[in-house]
């Protein structure tokens, strides 16, 4: 199994960050990956991904500007349903581009 590490964006950090998470878990495992998750708020985005742990976002609400450094993916569709294989599809590519 490929290893990857997600940071997961929402508002508040907490819940829909986790359902996004959850939802990817369940998908990338079904994909061959391991996936570790860390749920924030889009003011520590910034820094978690500059921490260099992890291998792309996926964010729920929009991100202050600056250098990430990884890719990141809107998640949004994860909590409509509309749009969602298309996510899960620039995921896989979001992965991709980083070597996962």
């Amino acid at each position: 199994m490929k290893q990857v590490s997600i940071l997961s964006v929402c508002g508040s950090g907490t819940v829909t960050s986790s359902t996004v998470a959850a939802k990817l878990k369940e998908r990338l495992g079904k994909e061959g990956y391991q996936v570790s998750t860390t749920e924030c708020r889009p003011t520590e985005a910034l820094n978690l991904a500059q921490s260099g742990r992890f291998d792309i976002i996926a964010h729920t609400s929009p991100l202050q500007k600056g250098d990430y450094g990884i890719p990141a993916v809107n998640a949004f569709a994860v909590i409509t349903g509309i749009g969602e294989e298309k996510f899960y599809q620039d995921i896989l590519a979001a992965l991709k581009s980083v070597g996962k």
